[in-house]
């Protein structure tokens, strides 16, 4: 019995320790994930453009600006379009995360960017994750069609 207990207490203390995102100052050189070379990187507009012209996906280096990063984990940030919207990264196979001080940063991401309708529960986990109040997040009542980068890997540039 007290095997068993150690073990509980073990994983509940491992999985607090797991549930907060990496500490760390997100300096310029510093990178997440895959390395990521940021030469060649595409200003996000760019990507938005090809997007909006019709390709499917855009699939290379983005160069954007951090504007949120998950306060939970890190394990999802978003990223400034320059319209007043943003697009939304995710973690290639939840693999990696970015510290909190990423948040205002310039960064290039590695990965895949395309359109994708996010469900009404989702947005409302991605308010929960963000510490939006508890009627900002009833207020979410459809489903809403935004910007998705699955990221293998992002470097900070500035």
């Amino acid at each position: 019995m007290k095997k068993v207990l150690f073990t509980l207490f073990l994983a509940f203390f491992a999985f607090l320790a797991n549930a907060q995102p990496p500490e760390g100052d997100a300096k310029p050189g510093e990178w997440y994930g895959e390395k990521v070379n940021p030469e060649g990187a595409m200003p996000i507009s760019d990507a938005m453009a090809k997007l909006s012209g019709g390709k499917e996906e855009v699939d290379g280096k983005i160069k954007a600006r951090v504007v949120e990063v998950c306060e939970k984990k890190g394990c999802w940030v978003k990223l400034d379009l320059g319209n007043g919207e943003t697009a939304t990264v995710k973690m290639k196979d939840y693999g990696f995360f970015l510290p909190l001080a990423a948040k205002g940063k310039t960064v290039v991401i590695d990965g895949e960017m395309k359109f994708r309708t996010t469900s009404v529960a989702e947005l409302k986990h991605y308010a929960e994750d963000a510490g939006k109040s508890k009627e900002e997040i009833d207020a979410i009542k459809e489903p809403q069609k935004e910007i998705r980068v699955m990221a293998k890997g992002i470097v900070v540039v500035e």
